[in-house]
């Protein structure tokens, strides 16, 4: 057979590879855009998994700077449970000078009363009659100097101030003691005249009721020192 008969039957074969390769050549990319679009996402469903926990903490500060935040927290809780403790105290403790009729306020002003209602001070001191607390030596009035006291058992206050009319001054001496019944007597109430310190104006004088051993050998009330 010559070469001029093959001629056709070899240019046949060849379009037929040619058509062959044509075909075969997309199928590559058609099984990578097969794999790819079917394959399962796994990195966004991990993403999506972490979005999800809301137990995870946020809070990346170290160990130490967390301690030392909520120690100054609780110190800070501290000094406000102090300070609303303090200011409580506060408020008591002017509550009972204000309304308790115990109180050294409320026994200063009841005995001034008595004092400035007494025709003795009167005639001795001059009406109007003025109370005060101890002097400075630069002239300023303090407060009404007492003390509290227990003494066999029984609580006793003793409280002096000082008394001045337009003619003369004095200095009021007090003494009580509580009774069985919570409320408070007189063991004493005088005043002690500038002008004549030996004799006093005696408005109470209990002592000897309410101690006669020790009054015996004390008929006149001492000053309060």
């Amino acid at each position: 057979m010559s070469l001029l008969a093959l001629r056709p039957l070899l240019v046949r074969q060849r379009n037929l590879s040619l058509s062959l390769l044509r075909y075969t050549r997309p199928l590559p990319s058609l099984v990578c855009r097969y794999s790819t679009g079917n394959a399962p996402n796994h990195s966004s469903k991990s993403l999506s998994a972490g979005s999800d926990r809301t137990d995870v903490s946020t809070d990346v500060r170290p160990i130490g700077e967390r301690v030392k935040e909520n120690t100054k927290t609780a110190s800070y809780m501290g000094v406000i449970l102090l300070g609303v403790g303090v200011t409580g105290m506060l408020f008591y403790v002017i509550f009972w000078e204000l309304f308790s009729s115990d109180s050294p306020n409320n026994i200063y002003s009841e005995a001034l009363e008595r004092v400035k209602e007494e025709p003795r001070v009167k005639d001795a001191l001059g009406a109007p009659i003025k109370g005060y607390g101890e002097e400075t030596r630069r002239g300023r009035r303090t407060r009404v100097a007492h003390t509290q006291y227990v003494k066999d058992g029984v609580e006793h206050i003793r409280m002096q101030f000082h008394v001045q009319g337009f003619r003369n001054r004095g200095t009021v001496h007090l003494e009580k003691r509580k009774t069985d019944a919570g409320g408070y007597e007189y063991r004493y109430l005088f005043v002690q005249l500038d002008y004549n310190p030996h004799s006093p104006i005696i408005l109470e004088d209990n002592r000897l009721q309410q101690d006669a051993m020790r009054s015996a050998g004390s008929p006149m009330p001492q000053p309060f020192l």
